[in-house]
């Protein structure tokens, strides 16, 4: 039985399914390719954490996003310092903190 999965995955997949007694044809992206497929890898990882709410899917999300920075130059070092950067700019969302409205003084 042939399955069509047309679809980017983690390094080792391939090796995995192999090991398990299946062959996979792989194609190795364009770097214009590769974003576009991790983008909508994002999204794809987001919609599945929002359907079925496992934590688990967020270190998913995380190692897309990582590889998204390093697709665009950025090295996981300095998308971790942006984001302390940003979070120390302007805080966490530990507060739970909700904004119903803003009114000009």
């Amino acid at each position: 039985m042939i399955k069509k999965y047309n679809k980017l995955v983690r390094d080792k997949i391939p090796k995995i399914i192999e090991e398990n007694g299946q062959m996979c044809e792989t194609e190795i992206l364009s770097d214009e390719r590769y974003l576009e497929m991790l983008e909508l890898k994002l999204s794809e990882e987001c919609t599945e954490y929002q359907i079925d709410k496992d934590t688990e899917v967020l270190a998913d999300i995380l190692e897309v996003v990582y590889a998204i920075a390093n697709a665009k130059g950025m090295t996981d070092g300095e998308l971790d310092r942006l984001r302390l950067a940003k979070a120390n700019k302007n805080g966490k969302y530990k507060e739970k903190i909700f904004i119903k409205e803003v009114t000009d003084w």
